[in-house]
Parts: structure tokens; sequence; C-alpha cells
């Protein structure tokens, strides 16, 4: 199946997975395929460290949009493999009870290498989901710790997902991954310590806040669905208030700049780097500098 515009548009799914495939694997008709299309969605990133409960919230949030029949994407990024980019996908094992529900699209990517939490593709494979018209568009990010900043850059809303174990006041405080929330959450609330760890978070939005906004901080339970309509009703919040916000042009010029460089690096693999400098260290004389300095000279 050739992956066109008007199927994406009307919601096939074999279309629209085809297209993510084209746009993943650098399709030779995957830019021209990206130049028709056009949409819009909330998007929504959801990121956290590792057993924030990060694909739990992610099912709930998606059950209770589903119940009210909006239609819901999910892009769950896993983490790859540092040596061979393989990944073993596994968000989609938690998201079982999500399959048979026809208004929720999952699409699980690798990380391939990329260190922001993201896949290198992730833009592409979110315009091809804005314009097959969903309601919602949830990224749920690798876990990685604090470079996961490239999500704010991309997500409409970003949510940080964390645990009452994450640390103190003044961990909070130190912790780069924080200043990317539009929503806190503290997840699992039902452990000891939620509360105190709540409190230290409104501390922190509190210092932060605008005249116009100041970051929530909600406690939920994913697995017992408690405290998700709150969730979704500040998410609805933040979508209003972030529609008239400056940020966006940040935004879109955060995407240029990610397809300008991804467009100069084409072409460049890390496997081929990868062979080249075990034949050149072999030789002895191996210039890490020299090497980098002639590949920019061929670029």
């Amino acid at each position: 199946m050739i992956p066109t515009p008007e199927l994406i548009a009307q919601g096939n799914e074999k279309a629209i997975a085809r297209a993510i495939s084209w746009v993943e694997n650098n399709h030779p008709q995957a830019q021209n395929l990206l130049m028709q299309l056009n949409g819009n969605a909330d998007v929504i990133g959801i990121t956290g460290p590792p057993g924030a409960g990060k694909s739990s919230l992610v099912n709930a949030l998606a059950k209770y949009w589903s119940a009210q029949n909006l239609r819901i994407a999910i892009v769950a990024v896993d983490p790859s493999s540092v040596f061979n980019f393989g990944s073993l996908l596994g968000d989609r094992l938690r998201m079982q009870a999500l399959f048979l529900m026809p208004n929720i699209f999952i699409r699980s990517l690798s990380s391939r290498g990329s260190l922001g939490g993201l896949s290198g593709s992730i833009i592409e494979v979110v315009d091809v989901l804005k314009h097959a018209k969903f309601d919602k568009i949830i990224i749920e990010t690798v876990g990685v710790g604090q470079s996961e900043v490239e999500i704010a850059g991309l997500a409409d809303t970003t949510i940080v997902v964390s645990v009452p174990e994450s640390g103190d006041e003044i961990q909070t405080l130190k912790s780069g991954i924080m200043e990317i929330a539009n929503i806190f959450v503290v997840n699992k609330c039902d452990r000891n310590g939620a509360a105190a760890f709540a409190s230290h978070l409104k501390k922190l939005a509190h210092s932060r806040s605008t005249i116009d906004w100041e970051t929530p901080v909600l406690l939920t339970n994913a697995v017992s669905e408690n405290g998700i309509v709150e969730l979704s009703d500040a998410i609805d919040k933040h979508t209003q208030y972030n529609k008239g916000n400056q940020r966006m042009n940040y935004l879109y010029a955060e995407k240029a700049y990610t397809l300008i460089q991804k467009n100069r690096m084409q072409g460049i693999h890390i496997q081929t780097l990868k062979n080249e400098i075990e034949t050149l260290r072999n030789q002895n004389n191996f210039n890490l500098y020299s090497y980098v300095a002639s590949k920019l000279q061929k670029a």
C-alpha cells in the first residue's frame, strides 16, 4: 500500500503505519509525502525516570479520552542498544488493554541511539499523526533522565511524572528535567511521602510561576485511575493557555532546525563511522579531529 495523504487523512491505519515506516527508514518518497501533510492535534509529552509509571499513566489517560469518543494516537519510544540499536519495544506489552479499542492507534519507536529520550524521526511521525486527524497524540519518552528535555521542544504540554521516592527538595531543585514541566505528576500516590514530595514540587512551581501560569502538581495512581480526570482537566487548561503563547514560535524554529540538521546529516551513518574508525585505528596513526575534519570537507 502506498500511503497517500488522502488515505492518512481518512484514518486508514495501514496507510498511517506505512507512512510512519517510510519516515523512520528514510524512504525515497517520504520527503514528498511530508510536504503534502498538514493538520493540528494536541501533543502531550509524558516523561520522567524509569519506574515512575509513565506507561500506566498513558493507559489511564487513553482509556479516559477514548470513553469520550476522542481519537488517540500513542507513540511509545523505547530505548535501543548502544551497540546494535535494536530495541525490545516493550511498551506494547504494557498497553494490551488498549489494542482492541478502535479509536486508539499505538506505535512503538526505537530511540535508535538518540540521546534526547526520543526517536530521531519523532517530528515526522507526529506530523503524520496530525494529518490523520487524531484529537490527542501522546508521546511517552524513553525515561533516561535529565537529557530528555527534547520533549519540551515537541509537545504542546509536557508532563513530568515522578514518584514519592524521587528525592528530597534539594535534589528536585537540582534536577534539570523538572524545568521543562508544564504539569507535575506524583504517581503512585498511595506510597509514603507522596504528600510531602508534592509539597516540595508545589514550592518549586510557585517560585517559577508567571502571571498567567503556575505549573500544577497533581497526585495520581494510574493503576487505580485516581486523579486521571483532574490530570485531563489540567492538560486541557494548559492547551488553552498555550494557544496564545509565543513559545510556539520557538517550537517551530526548533523543529525547522532539527529537520535541517537531519537533512545535512544524510549519508552519515554511525555503523559506517565505526567501521572506518576501526580500520584507521589499526594503522596506529588515528586522530579523531583530523578524521572529523575530513568528514566535514566531504559533507
